[in-house]
């Protein structure tokens, strides 16, 4: 298993609960075929330019471990959620 850190931003008028289900739901998926060591929410942040039409976005930090197959299921769950608007997956150095 490798060292994974994947950082997404979320629509900023999604709602407290709706944020905290996405949240839950990639943490599931990551817990299905691997671990999440640590979920930081940084909160509400200004972006450097517009994506899809926001100037800000909620900042979530995913810290896990995986095998690579999931990373690609993960990215495909990210890009048919709405409410993500942009979102990376980095594997981290051992």
């Amino acid at each position: 298993m490798n060292k994974y850190e994947s950082v997404i931003i979320i629509n900023p008028s999604l709602e407290e609960e709706g944020l905290k289900k996405l949240v839950k739901k990639f943490s599931d998926l990551i817990n299905s075929d691997g671990k999440v060591e640590s979920v930081e929410e940084m909160g509400k942040r200004k972006l450097a330019y517009d994506v899809k039409k926001n100037k800000e976005g909620y900042y979530v930090l995913f810290n896990f471990e995986a095998k690579p197959e999931l990373i690609a299921e993960l990215e495909r769950n990210y890009r048919i959620t709405d409410e993500v608007i942009k979102f990376i997956v980095v594997k981290k150095e051992n």
